[in-house]
């Protein structure tokens, strides 16, 4: 199967921006990497996106896995070895999803205000759930409630996947009623 390209995306608008929010909905970021450069007035993030765009792939695939399964597994005729092992074809037929590296630029920034988040647990990891915006404004939504809020001259934005995809089977969730959702974490590896 071929390698789906990386993403590459610009938003000059709330239209726009609504497609990078749906693009970048569950991604992780680690506080460490998000980060106001005053003098650029450039709002920079690395963060661990959910490739939403592959999930019904994913799904696709593993019900072809469950289907390709012959029953009598583990015998030798259904490829296992004679000592009752399991062949490879037998694995989990969970979807596999990805997650990757993405780098997101927010340009024009005249102001950052964050709200919600303790920002001397720098260890900590956020998970956003989508971006509403303004003509003026750009807000990031955490679960937690934590809200990083951007005042911007006008909407300039660009994503770009910058790593190889790795997979999880964890596909976010979110809980009704309670805003946040049921978490991904073992979906997430560390920038670098």
């Amino acid at each position: 199967m071929a390698k789906p390209p990386r993403l590459k995306l610009r938003a000059h608008d709330a239209t726009d921006m609504d497609v990078v929010a749906s693009v970048l909905q569950d991604a992780l970021v680690p506080l460490t990497e998000a980060t106001f450069v005053r003098r650029d007035r450039r709002f920079v993030m690395v963060l661990n996106r959910f490739m939403w765009e592959r999930v019904e792939e994913a799904e696709l695939e593993a019900r072809e896995k469950a289907v390709r399964q012959p029953s009598g597994a583990g015998s030798a005729e259904a490829g296992g070895d004679e000592s009752g092992d399991a062949a490879f074809h037998e694995a989990d037929p969970r979807p596999t999803y990805h997650r990757t590296h993405c780098g997101v630029t927010f340009d024009k920034v005249e102001a950052v205000r964050i709200r919600g988040i303790d920002q001397a647990d720098r260890n900590q990891i956020l998970n956003l759930l989508t971006i509403a915006t303004e003509p003026k404004r750009i807000e990031l939504h955490f679960s937690g409630g934590g809200r990083i809020l951007l005042e911007v001259a006008a909407v300039r934005c660009h994503l770009e996947d910058f790593d190889e995809p790795w997979p999880t089977w964890s596909l976010p969730g979110h809980q009704e009623g309670r805003g946040g959702p049921a978490g991904d974490l073992d979906g997430a590896k560390p920038a670098g």
